[in-house]
């Protein structure tokens, strides 16, 4: 079976752009691949530099995860800093590739840039390596990625190639993979941008865990356009074809299908609210049986760090062998 790994970070909260692009997705995958999913609350420590946000953030980040239907006995979800493993290979990544190579990649040259009167960590510029460390680990086959993290995947690949050329045959070359297309949501302020955390204002982005009265709130002041059509076109109707997708992926339709059912915006606004509301409602629910029962939100955590400790311990135990580390007594 096809091992595949998607990882991440515990940066703020889970919103319906993430879910209805990807998570669903990896629900829906886990049944056909040997999925693997880390919470990457180290690669979380690059923007973070206050205590007590990261733990919180990764607790939460778990059980939506599990809430949003990851199955805790098909799929190995994990948390990055649970597995040792992570942080001792990379080291041995970091000494697998260049200067250059790490100082040519795009997200660390735009995020420097974006924080030039800041603290830039050396984390951010060596990330990479630790990113293929946990590529690497868990010999994953598919690494489905978006084209701004393709990039990071194929270091990864040379890292690896590297490796393996210098110590013989040691870590699985993982291939690039598009993922299955989820729905495009966009900002509901701003649908000509995606939704996300790093967004400037709350106004327009619909989170997991946002109240009935919050969504239907954000959906009703949602931004559309003067010409009254009810008309999938993201060219040109950006805001209205937003909520068409949105309504579409809520209840198994196409947009185009969903929008020879309206022909005015209201009652589309209310609709696509409505159709969130009652997808959310269960996820909320189960999130927060779990936030309520620590303990076995622990267990299933312990449960996928060993899952996945079973895999990483042989991997590095591999990788320090072919090197010919002096092994302990």
């Amino acid at each position: 079976m096809t091992r595949v790994l998607s990882c991440i970070q515990p940066t703020g909260g889970v919103h319906l752009g993430n879910y209805l692009g990807a998570l669903r997705n990896w629900v829906i995958g886990q049944h056909e691949c040997d999925a693997f999913h880390g919470i990457v609350d180290l690669h979380a420590l690059t923007v973070t530099d206050r205590p007590g946000l990261v733990g919180p953030s990764t607790l939460e980040l778990a059980a939506t995860l599990f809430a949003g239907g990851l199955d805790p006995e098909v799929a190995t979800v994990f948390v990055q800093s649970h597995v040792p493993e992570h942080s001792q290979l990379s080291w041995i990544t970091e000494c697998t590739v260049s200067y250059g190579e790490l100082s040519r990649m795009t997200q660390f040259k735009d995020k420097a840039a974006k924080r030039e009167a800041d603290f830039v960590s050396a984390g951010l510029f060596t990330y990479p390596a630790l990113q293929a460390a946990d590529i690497l680990l868990y010999d994953a086959d598919e690494v489905p990625v978006g084209e701004d993290q393709r990039q990071h995947v194929e270091i990864t690949r040379d890292i690896a190639m590297r490796f393996n050329s210098r110590f013989g045959e040691t870590f699985v070359v993982p291939k690039v993979v598009t993922p299955k297309a989820g729905a495009k949501v966009t900002d509901l302020q701003e649908p000509t941008a995606k939704m996300s955390k790093s967004s400037n204002s709350d106004a327009g982005i619909v989170y997991l865990l946002d109240e009935p009265a919050a969504i239907m709130k954000k959906f009703k002041r949602a931004v559309t356009d003067s010409d009254g059509e009810v008309r999938f076109d993201r060219a040109t109707k950006p805001g209205v074809s937003n909520l068409l997708e949105i309504l579409a992926a809520c209840t198994g339709r196409s947009p185009a299908e969903v929008a020879g059912s309206y022909s005015q915006y209201g009652p589309l606004k209310n609709d696509a609210g409505q159709a969130v509301v009652e997808l959310l409602t269960p996820i909320q629910h189960r999130y927060r049986e779990l936030m309520g029962d620590r303990a076995e939100l622990s267990r299933l955590l312990r449960r996928g760090a060993d899952k996945a400790r079973e895999v990483a311990s042989r991997t590095l135990q591999r990788t320090y062998d072919n090197i010919g580390l002096l092994p302990p007594n």
